[in-house]
């Protein structure tokens, strides 16, 4: 029994780290090249509340809180292309990068989220 635990605990460790591995992030600074050469698809999950203090000019805001969530993104956003995801920090926008990912989505998670890019533009 002793040495189950620890088996245990390793391998719930080893599962959640490649969990987050299979999650493409770029920076915040990659995304404005990004959006200054291509039309990307650009998501932000934040609540009504935080858009209003400033978003990324290009961006479709659906609120990753919303009951209905998945309907509303994957009824504005093209399987066919990545879809680029942000929130305030990065948490929110990795929880909805896992959720579109299921459904077959190609996402890119934008790390530090728009807190970062405020401070950079």
């Amino acid at each position: 029994m002793k040495k189950i635990v620890p088996l245990l605990f390793l391998s719930f460790f080893f599962f959640n780290c490649s969990t987050q591995e299979d999650l493409k992030s770029i920076s915040t600074k990659e995304l404005k090249v990004l959006i200054e050469k291509e039309n990307i698809q650009l998501l932000d999950v934040r609540t009504p509340k935080e858009v209003k203090l400033g978003f990324i000019e290009t961006a479709k805001f659906v609120n990753l809180f919303d009951a209905d969530f998945l309907t509303k993104a994957s009824g504005s956003l093209d399987k066919n292309k990545p879809v680029y995801i942000y929130c305030r920090s990065g948490r929110r926008s990795a929880k909805a990068s896992k959720i579109l990912k299921e459904k077959g989505f190609k996402v890119v998670n934008v790390l530090g989220g728009y807190n970062q890019w405020r401070k950079e533009n």
